[in-house]
């Protein structure tokens, strides 16, 4: 069996499972995220745990037993405490604006970019060099930051464009003549 999967999860103060058949319901202080549960995987509820087991000994079931009890968690998390991913815009002249569920990015192009945040992600701009991706679905909140990010990454040379919090830019030299 998956080392992943054999440790069970803690369900925090506050936070509620239930299981229908192969429907897993989290739900929590910040909102309810649900998941579909493969068939090769059994998930049973006790004592404020959540485990997590494969119904075969087959190779696939194992993997997908430790993938399945790496989103409880993440659900676990989401739902008690959210996630958040923060970007940073770097260059002169970027600048980025959040009114209500858009924000409007200034990257140097000859037009505003306007993005739409989907349901259940906020986008938050600090300063107008930061943005902050809110929301308690980890996948949805990496999905948005990555989609904010693809509209100007950033470059080798003087690293100007929308990056990570903790993205590390290797500069490269330029051409000497």
């Amino acid at each position: 069996m998956s080392r992943v999967a054999k440790l069970p999860v803690e369900l925090v103060k506050d936070v509620t499972a239930s299981i229908d058949g192969q429907a897993l319901t989290i739900a929590g202080p910040m909102g309810s995220l649900a998941l579909e549960v493969n068939s090769e995987v059994e998930v049973s509820q006790n004592d404020g745990r959540v485990a997590v087991a494969a119904r075969s000994g087959s190779r696939f079931a194992n993997a997908i037993a430790g993938t399945t009890r790496a989103l409880i968690a993440n659900m676990v998390t989401g739902v008690s405490s959210g996630f958040e991913r923060k970007l940073e815009l770097v260059g002169v002249g970027y600048r980025a604006q959040a009114k209500g569920g858009t924000i409007t990015l200034a990257l140097g192009f000859s037009h505003p970019v306007e993005y739409a945040a989907p349901d259940g992600v906020t986008i938050e701009t600090p300063s107008n060099t930061e943005i902050l991706v809110k929301g308690i679905d980890r996948q949805q909140v990496g999905q948005v930051a990555a989609e904010l990010r693809a509209f100007r990454p950033p470059e080798p040379y003087k690293g100007k464009g929308v990056r990570y919090s903790d993205e590390r830019i290797v500069l490269r030299e330029a051409k000497k003549k």
